[in-house]
């Protein structure tokens, strides 16, 4: 499976934190039903107001993801990322 890294605005208006808050837990299960986990979740300050960090099985799926997070008025920037472990493995190759 591969890690994508996404930030996230809030574009819809919501009543409360509390409201804002639990949209999580249908994320989630939202997710699993596409093949895809969320496996964390930050508040950040910042140009953002999120940081979701999501395993899927392909770039497709990430999309996917993507798409039925955004129905919850959530603008993402998504992006693959690689451990640095790989990356260093990627460096050693050139």
């Amino acid at each position: 499976m591969s890690k994508y890294a996404s930030l996230v605005n809030v574009e819809q208006n919501y009543q409360n934190v509390q409201e804002l808050a639990s949209i999580w837990g249908d994320v989630r299960t939202e997710l699993e039903q596409h093949d895809a986990a969320l496996e964390e979740t930050y508040a950040i300050l910042g140009e953002y107001d999120f940081l979701l960090l999501i395993d899927a099985e392909s770039r497709d799926t990430a999309y996917q993801a993507s798409l039925c997070i955004e129905r919850y008025g959530l603008d993402m920037q998504t992006m693959e990322i690689i451990p640095m472990a790989e990356f260093a493995g990627l460096v050693d190759d050139l």
